[in-house]
This record gives structure tokens, C-alpha cells and sequence, in this order.
């Protein structure tokens, strides 16, 4: 027999399910409680048992969507791996993991943009989050000549290169996938090597 805190998990991950489908054609500035409720069969009360609000709901769905992107680039970084083997591996891991979940990344890609600004600060600070922990990567590579500030902006660009071809991995066709990884892994490793051979003002 399932047990009261097993149906309450049932129906806080239908409940995220369904507004993840719902989003994909009105956004969550345009979703509602009622339309979520209905979507799972409920009644509108019986959501505030799981979510405050709708954008409550939105910030559980952002922290959803980076959690496991989070933790697979956290294993590509294992080891001793060579520049080349974490571009490989970090590639490889955007695309299989954007495929795998396009519900998530999609919902991301609306609202970076989109009408809530709570659920677009929380976007954005999983970005940043991501951005300071390449930074620390960055920092033990040999790269002493760089400052804080540069690392910062090296791992600006890298992020927003990893954001741009997310989007372009969403509305690919199978085939073009090999073109978007060679134009994904090209791009990281020009900015890599660029960055090997740059010094810092400060330090020079």
C-alpha cells in the first residue's frame, strides 16, 4: 500500500511534469494554478500542499534542470584529464544531456528571457554558479599569469558558448548533430588556447 509520503512525492513530481508541458507553449508567466491542477487531476487547493505559488513552482523546476548538468560536468573534471578530453567530454555531456531532457533545457531557454522575474534571477544565478566553479577549474590549470577578474571572463565566455549551443542542440535534427559538436568543441578549444598564451595587465 503506498504510503501518505509516497503519494504526496507522486503528486509533487506530476505536478512538475505537467507544468513543464504546459510552459512549452505559454511560458510560466503564462501558466496557471487551475491549469496545473486540472493537467494532474487535483484540486487548486491541493496545490498549495506541495508549492506556495507558480513561481515557487518555477524555482523547483530551475533547480531541477541545472542539478544533474551540474553533477555529470562535475565527473567529466575527474582525474587528470588533458584540455582536450574535458572539451571532448563537456561536449559530449551538453548533447547527450540536452537530448535526454529537452523538456528541462527548454524550459530554461524561456525563461533566462521570460516573464517571471523571480524564475529569470534564479537562471541566472545557476549560471553564475557555473561560471565560479569553471573559474576554479581554470585556476589550476597552467594559467598563473592570469587574474581572478580574466578567469572570471574566460568562464563568462565558455558558459555562454555552452548556452548558445544548448539552444542550437534543442532545435537540431539528428543529423546535424556531428556539426554542432565539431562547432561546440572548436569553440571551447580556440578560447582555451587563446586564453594559454594571454596575460593578464595587472600581470604584465
Amino acid at each position: 500500500m503506498e504510503s501518505r509520503s509516497d503519494k504526496k512525492e507522486r503528486t509533487r513530481r506530476a505536478i512538475l511534469d505537467a507544468a513543464l508541458g504546459l510552459t512549452e507553449d505559454t511560458g510560466l508567466a503564462g501558466l496557471s494554478l487551475r491549469q496545473v491542477a486540472k493537467e494532474v487531476g487535483i484540486v487548486p487547493t491541493a496545490f498549495y500542499r506541495h508549492f506556495d505559488s507558480i513561481d515557487q513552482l518555477g524555482l523547483a523546476l530551475v533547480e531541477e534542470s541545472f542539478s544533474s548538468l551540474r553533477a555529470m560536468i562535475r565527473d567529466v573534471r575527474q582525474g587528470s584529464p588533458s584540455l582536450g578530453q574535458i572539451v571532448d567530454r563537456s561536449v559530449d555531456v551538453l548533447v547527450e544531456h540536452v537530448r535526454a531532457d529537452r523538456a528541462h533545457f527548454g524550459f530554461i531557454a524561456r525563461e533566462q528571457s521570460g516573464g517571471s522575474a523571480v524564475v529569470r534571477d534564479a537562471v541566472r544565478r545557476q549560471f553564475e554558479l557555473f561560471e565560479r566553479e569553471l573559474s576554479l577549474d581554470l585556476a589550476r590549470l597552467p594559467m598563473d599569469h592570469w587574474s581572478s577578474a580574466d578567469l572570471q571572463i574566460l568562464s563568462n565566455l565558455i558558459v555562454g558558448a555552452m548556452i548558445t549551443t544548448s539552444e542550437s542542440i534543442l532545435h537540431a535534427e539528428a543529423r546535424d548533430l556531428p556539426e554542432i559538436r565539431h562547432r561546440a568543441r572548436s569553440q571551447l578549444m580556440m578560447m582555451i588556447v587563446g586564453a594559454l598564451n594571454w596575460k593578464s595587465r595587472e600581470q604584465t
